[in-house]
């Protein structure tokens, strides 16, 4: 169809129409809305066959990886009856749509969920788990994990803490959806694979290191945080460097010394999980009572400030949810560094009615960890002191400079 616009004539697809109103996407990838009076149908499309529609061709002589689908943005694409992103997508769809793909290995697919990741709970964690762990048992060379941004990081860690995995382990998502021209769906996707196919031997997330398309960043999966709401490269590693990088479009993959290589250990699967934990972060004036919402939880995390600290009102009801067999862990707001409950009286308050300090853990890291430490050990003082042991480089005992 043609749109005339300001006596300029601009083409593009009519898409639909919706309170009056026509819903165009140009030739350059954005929608537009307009007068239904100011369009020229030029000629009719032909019908496009449904998602899923056709044969994806793959090479035997390839390494075989799995995608295990759990949604999101990579996986979406936009309703235009509300003009929302939305998740649609399998993991097939998702091969059709990036044919380079079949030129990095062959893959098996696999639908765990079909959401937007404010939608996932621990449940779905560890069904996906399971999946990432018969895929490893069936002898995949690597596992590709879409996922949504959102709440990648924790997804990310819960697996980490309930998986042993001797190959790749890849969470990737993306920033834009496929229809958008500045989506990063492809690139991410190409990375991830490379890296599935690689030499890493741990569970990680691949995406955009910078805002051009020059290269991804390996994020450990403990350590990996989403750091703007919008922009390409949202994902820091933090407190350490990433595990290494993508060169795109290369897609040569370095990895650093730290990264785990593959073949290290044989796959393990723990996936036991407390769900009755929650991640409380403190605020100055929070009423103590905030706490009451807590009762008969069996781990709360507190995103406290600066080495770890909360208001004096709140050591007395603490020290009462621990001796009713609440294990609490406070972490900090700051990200970097690590908590200290020992320089301040409060601290050290804290510390005194049996506050666990979190060392250098990003507070969702620690909440998905409370969950499987829980979900294995009863016993407190135990599931205290693992709390404070490093178990999946989700504890740095060398904090850096860097912010």
């Amino acid at each position: 169809m043609r749109y005339a616009s300001g006596g300029t004539a601009l083409t593009g697809t009519y898409i639909t129409e919706r309170d009056g109103m026509a819903v165009v996407k140009l030739d350059n990838g954005y929608n537009i809305g307009t007068s239904p009076e100011k369009i020229e149908l030029i000629e009719r499309a032909a019908p496009q066959p449904p998602a899923g529609a056709g044969v994806v061709v793959q090479n035997p002589d390839l390494p075989e990886l799995a995608i295990i689908s759990t949604g999101g943005t990579i996986a979406s694409r936009v309703d235009y009856r509300t003009g929302a992103v939305t998740s649609q997508f399998s993991a097939s769809d998702i091969l059709r749509a990036i044919p380079e793909l079949g030129d990095i290995a062959r893959y098996r697919d696999r639908q765990v969920a079909s959401i937007l990741s404010e939608n996932m709970r621990p449940a779905l964690w560890q069904e996906l788990a399971r999946a990432v762990y018969d895929e490893i048992r069936h002898g995949v060379s690597g596992v590709i994990v879409t996922h949504g941004t959102d709440t990648m990081a924790y997804s990310a860690a819960a697996v980490r803490f309930m998986l042993k995995t001797p190959v790749p382990v890849v969470f990737v998502g993306s920033q834009r959806s496929a229809d958008r021209p500045s989506s990063d769906n492809a690139m991410n996707a190409l990375c991830s694979a490379a890296v599935a196919a690689g030499d890493l031997g741990e569970v990680a997330v691949v995406m955009h290191a910078t805002t051009n398309d020059d290269r991804c960043a390996i994020h450990r999966a403990t350590r990996v945080r989403k750091m703007h709401t919008s922009r390409r490269d949202a994902f820091r590693s933090m407190g350490m460097a990433p595990l290494g990088y993508v060169d795109y479009p290369s897609l040569s993959v370095a990895l650093s010394d730290e990264a785990v290589r593959r073949g290290t250990g044989e796959p393990e699967l723990h996936d036991a999980l407390e769900e009755r934990c929650a991640l409380l972060n403190f605020y100055p004036g929070m009423p103590a009572a905030v706490l009451d919402a807590f009762e008969g939880y069996a781990g709360l995390v507190i995103s406290g400030t600066g080495l770890g600290h909360v208001a004096t009102e709140w050591i007395p009801p603490l020290r009462d949810m621990i001796e009713d067999g609440t294990t609490v862990v406070m972490t900090s707001q700051c990200l970097h560094g690590r908590v200290c409950d020992r320089v301040y009286n409060t601290g050290r308050d804290l510390l005194a009615a049996g506050v666990i300090e979190g060392e250098d853990m990003l507070p969702e890291a620690a909440l998905v960890k409370l969950m499987w430490v829980l979900g294995h050990e009863k016993d407190p003082e135990r599931a205290g002191e693992l709390m404070q042991t490093d178990l999946a480089g989700e504890i740095r005992r060398r904090s850096t400079n860097e912010l």
